[in-house]
This record gives C-alpha cells, sequence and structure tokens, in this order.
C-alpha cells in the first residue's frame, strides 16, 4: 500500500467535504431549519449544527493535511524490518527519514521538480525498491553516477582503490554453525560506519559501472543483505531520502520491549 496515495485521497475527501459545505451546504441547512414564512435573519439565526460527516471532515481536513506535507516533503518515518544492516540498525529500528535534502518530489508522482542535493557515498539512503516499487529498502550508498564498483574477496573498491577498513571485534548473526561475524570499522569518503562479514558464507564478486542516474548500494550487514550487487542499481527517480536518526526501537515482548539504548541515536 502507497500510504502517500492514501493521505492524497484523505486530504481531497475532506478538503472536497468541508469546501462544498462552506460554499452551498450552510444556506441549505439553514433555509431547512427555518419555520415556514421566517424571514432570512430568522433562518440564519436557527440554524441547525453541520452534518456529523461534515463536522468530521472539518475537524480531520487540517490535521490530515499537516501530516501529508510533513511527510511529503520534509521528514518521513520508516520501521526496519530485516536484518540486512546490522549493526547499524536493527530490527525494529523506527528511524526518521530526511526528505529535502535530495530534492523536492511531488507526492505520489515521486517527480523531482527543485533540486536541492543529492545522496553522497556512506550515505544510508530510503529508496523504492527497483523490482517492487511498492516495497521501502535501506542501504548504504556505495557508489555515486560514474563510479566503478568492485566486491572482491569480500572487500569493496571504489573506482580501482580498496576502501580502507579495520577489525572491531565479532558480531552476534546467530549462525547455525561455525564462529559469529567478524565487525569492521569501514571508511567511505568521510563517513566511518560498522559492517559486518559472514565468514561462514563464501562472497560474490563483481566490478560493475554505475550508469547515469543511478546509485549503487549495499547492506551493512555484507552476507545478509538483498542488494545492487543482485539486481544492481537504484534509478533516481526511486530515491525517497536520507535515514538519519533513531526515534524509537522495539525488540519484541520476548526480547524485553523496548530498546531504550537506541532511541536517540544518530545513524552513521
Amino acid at each position: 500500500m502507497d500510504f502517500s496515495l492514501v493521505l492524497f485521497v484523505f486530504v481531497v475527501i475532506t478538503g472536497a467535504i468541508s469546501a462544498g459545505y462552506r460554499l452551498f451546504g450552510r444556506s441549505r441547512v439553514a433555509a431547512a431549519a427555518a419555520p415556514p414564512g421566517a424571514p432570512p435573519v430568522a433562518a440564519g439565526a436557527e440554524a441547525r449544527r453541520p452534518p456529523p460527516l461534515v463536522e468530521y471532515a472539518r475537524a480531520l481536513f487540517p490535521v490530515v493535511l499537516v501530516v501529508f506535507l510533513l511527510r511529503s516533503f520534509v521528514v518521513e518515518p520508516f520501521r526496519i524490518p530485516s536484518g540486512s544492516m546490522l549493526p547499524s540498525l536493527h530490527i525494529g529500528d523506527f528511524i526518521l527519514v530526511n526528505k529535502f535534502l535530495y530534492g523536492i518530489r511531488l507526492p505520489v508522482l515521486h517527480r523531482k521538480v527543485a533540486p536541492v542535493g543529492g545522496p553522497e557515498r556512506g550515505d544510508v539512503m530510503v529508496f523504492r525498491y527497483p523490482k517492487d516499487p511498492q516495497l521501502n529498502f535501506v542501504k548504504r550508498v556505495v557508489g555515486l553516477p560514474g563510479d566503478v564498483i568492485g566486491y572482491r574477496g569480500k572487500e569493496l573498491f571504489i573506482n580501482g582503490e580498496r576502501v580502507p577498513r579495520i577489525e572491531n571485534g565479532e558480531f552476534s548473526l546467530n549462525p547455525p554453525r561455525g564462529r559469529p561475524g567478524q565487525r569492521y570499522l569501514e571508511t567511505i569518503d568521510d563517513s566511518e560506519h560498522a559492517i559486518v562479514i559472514d565468514p561462514n558464507l563464501r562472497g560474490r564478486d563483481m566490478e560493475v559501472a554505475v550508469p547515469a542516474g543511478s546509485y549503487f548500494v549495499m547492506g551493512d550487514n555484507r552476507d545478509h543483505s538483498n542488494d545492487s550487487r543482485y539486481w544492481r542499481f537504484v534509478p533516481e527517480d526511486h530515491v525517497v531520502g536520507k535515514a538519519f536518526f533513531i526515534w524509537f526501537s522495539w525488540k519484541g515482548l520476548a526480547e524485553g520491549g523496548v530498546h531504550w539504548s537506541r532511541i536517540g541515536n544518530r545513524i552513521p
């Protein structure tokens, strides 16, 4: 379900009801409320309240309109459903996404009308999945238009240069066998972030040039991520925004409920 489309329809319906009553409904309600032969002043004084549907529409319209505008042009919340961005983002994290930073786009149509900026290497980006635009994915941008991206021996190369990383302990991936994942601190341009490698799985070596108007993305959980290594590129018109903040995190009742230590964290 496209929630932006649902909000847009709700804005149109509540706005139309409110405007229609303002333009045409008041006089009819007043006329219906007036006794036979009463002058217009008396009719207006004794006018009934508007129908409940109109009252609800008038109350909801400004609220829904503000929510629609904020979600469309400023910031939008998302929930992380999978572990593909571990250790940066956990399952159950609720994040905020900056919609303005990558340009102003028409809601529902997803068409950019005012360029403001664009994704940079190292950004955690939310986008519409190219194979099913109804789904929103979140990955890290590693390749910009014109870049040559290589992945060899589970190491990332950008334009022929190995991306530096240093070991940073272990990270539990709950593997069915073998040792836990190896955690690294990786630096792409000015972005330092953690990634995790699963030593129990083989890597997928590849090299590809990023075409114009597209981006190459990867999950920080490198061996457990459905990303550009498998379906290639994110078109520019599929970009949603930059993830920047964790405002809530829920682990589930079986694991203790709210994950308090993650609330309020900036996304690296």
